[in-house]
């Protein structure tokens, strides 16, 4: 009998936006992502709420380009994985999905960046519908476009 307070669904949502030709340094990638309308997701109910103060489960207010710590391919593979484990067996078709929507996106980057967990202070009121929240910003230069993964569950 399966525990009714396992989550069943793990998803991934993409999110990508171009960049200016103009040179910014990857903080400054960072501040404009969190200042962008898409980012203001709260990936439960609303969607993007673009007056909305949350941001998965995090007030946005306390999400800041510094807390995005740089982190290689290898690391951001293995925290994936490590994400869907759950499924065991990975169907042939996701494991397809997953590799051309999420893993090539991350072998194509130039930087990779992980949110950390912030802490429960961040987290709003019905932030913890989600047991796991991982979120990854991809700069690809070459392409002046930033990539927003979330890699969740409820």
């Amino acid at each position: 009998m399966r525990d009714p307070k396992e989550h069943g669904f793990r998803w991934v949502d993409i999110k990508q936006l171009r960049f200016s030709a103009e040179p910014v340094d990857d903080e400054g990638l960072l501040a404009a992502l969190i200042g962008h309308e898409q980012f203001r997701d709260d990936y439960a109910v609303g969607g993007v709420l673009p007056d909305g103060p949350p941001h998965g489960p995090y007030w946005l207010g306390s999400i800041t380009p510094d807390l995005y710590a740089p982190i290689s391919q290898e690391k951001a593979v293995q925290i994936l994985r490590e994400w869907a484990a759950p499924l065991r067996d990975v169907p042939t078709g996701l494991e397809a999905d997953l590799q051309r929507e999420v893993f090539a996106r991350v072998a194509a980057a130039d930087g990779i960046y992980y949110l950390n967990e912030l802490g429960d202070e961040a987290v709003h009121d019905w932030g913890r519908v989600h047991d796991c929240f991982h979120e990854f910003v991809l700069v690809d230069r070459a392409a002046g476009r930033i990539t927003l993964i979330v890699a969740a569950d409820d």
